[in-house]
C-alpha cells in the first residue's frame, strides 16, 4: 500500500504544482508506473476547478467564472498539457521531417501555430463550457479532466516513444506502460461520469476517442510513434471534444 501512495504521489507531483510529502521523489521506476493514476490526477485538477466555478458563481457571472475556474486548473498544473499542446502544433505545423518536428516541439519557445492553437483550444473550451447547462458545469469539468488524460493514456499505450535521448523528464512516464494500467486508468477516468446520474453521458467516450485516432495517425505518420507533448495535444483535443460531445447529447438526444 505504501508503495502504491508513493507511486499515486509521483504522478501527483509530475502533473501538478500541488505539494506533495518530502520523501516523495522523481523516481524514473515510480514515474513508469504511474499511469494507471494519471485520471485519478485528472480528478483533483477537475476538482478544483469545479469548486472555483462553484464558489466563484455566487459572487460572479457565468463566464468570470468559468474563467477563474479554468485559471485554477492551468495553475495547478502548471500549464503542463497546454504547453504540450502548443508545441506539438508548433511541430506539425512547421516542420517536414520527424528530426524537425522533434527539433521543433523541443524548443521552448513559442510559434506562430503553437499561438493560435492555444487561443483556439482555450476558446472553445470556454465556449462549450458556457453551453453547458450550469447545474452540470462541475460535473462536467472533473469528468472532463479525467477523461481526457485516460484518452491520453491509451495513447502512451497504443504508440511507442520516439525520441532518442535520455534526458527527456517524459520518457519515464512512457515506458512499460501495460494493460492493466491502462483499465485502472479508464477506471478512475469514468467515474466521475456517475455524477451526470444518466448512462448516455457514456457515449461521449467514442467521439473522445476518435480524437485521439486522429492524432494518432499524424504522430504515426510523422513521427513513427508519440511524446509526451503528443500525450498533452490528445489530453487538450479530447477534453474539448467531450464538452461539445455533452452540448450535442443534450440537444439531440
Amino acid at each position: 500500500m505504501k508503495k502504491e501512495i508513493h507511486i499515486f504521489f509521483t504522478a501527483l507531483m509530475f502533473f501538478t504544482r500541488i505539494p506533495c510529502p518530502k520523501w516523495v521523489g522523481h523516481s524514473p521506476d515510480y514515474l513508469s508506473k504511474s499511469a494507471k493514476y494519471f485520471s485519478l490526477v485528472g480528478i483533483i485538477v477537475g476538482s478544483i476547478g469545479a469548486l472555483v466555478f462553484y464558489v466563484s458563481s455566487f459572487i460572479f457571472s457565468t463566464s468570470i467564472a468559468l474563467l477563474l475556474s479554468m485559471t485554477a486548473t492551468i495553475y495547478a498544473t502548471g500549464a503542463f498539457h497546454e504547453d504540450g499542446f502548443a508545441d506539438v502544433c508548433d511541430g506539425l505545423g512547421g516542420g517536414w521531417t520527424k528530426e524537425k518536428i522533434l527539433l521543433i516541439m523541443k524548443d521552448s519557445r513559442l510559434g506562430t501555430y503553437g499561438v493560435i492553437g492555444l487561443i483556439l483550444i482555450l476558446l472553445l473550451k470556454f465556449t462549450a463550457l458556457g453551453e453547458i447547462n450550469p447545474v452540470y458545469i462541475p460535473a462536467a469539468i472533473i469528468a472532463g479532466h479525467s477523461l481526457s488524460r485516460f484518452i491520453a493514456t491509451t495513447l502512451i499505450f497504443t504508440h511507442p516513444y520516439v525520441r532518442d535521448t535520455d534526458d527527456s523528464k517524459a520518457k519515464p512516464a512512457a515506458k512499460d506502460i501495460t494493460l492493466t494500467m491502462v483499465i485502472i486508468s479508464g477506471f478512475f477516468g469514468v467515474i466521475p461520469l456517475l455524477l451526470f446520474k444518466t448512462p448516455i453521458v457514456f457515449l461521449t467516450l467514442t467521439p473522445m476517442y476518435l480524437s485521439k485516432m486522429f492524432l494518432g495517425v499524424k504522430f504515426k505518420k510523422w513521427l513513427g510513434g508519440q511524446t509526451g507533448d503528443c500525450a498533452g495535444a490528445v489530453q487538450q483535443l479530447s477534453e474539448v471534444i467531450f464538452y461539445l460531445s455533452l452540448i450535442a447529447l443534450w440537444k439531440f438526444i
